[in-house]
């Protein structure tokens, strides 16, 4: 009991860190089941889009005939 009253504020600290961090992944997985990506913008829209889901490219211009 000693050792925890010596270190209270840190335990304190550590306790409202883990419940932040927490908080945190449960928003990001509720977000991730329901489609939304970890950015919370429209893909469309990013620069990176194609990059960060592995969309697949599609060729412009046709192919060979």
């Amino acid at each position: 009991m000693s050792w925890i009253a010596g270190n209270l504020g840190t335990v304190i600290i550590c306790i409202i860190l883990v419940a932040v961090i927490g908080g945190i992944l449960y928003n990001m997985i509720k977000n991730k089941k329901k489609g939304m990506s970890s950015c919370g913008c429209n893909c469309s829209c990013c620069p990176a889009g194609g990059a960060c889901h592995g969309h697949e490219q599609k060729s412009v211009g046709g192919g060979l005939s």
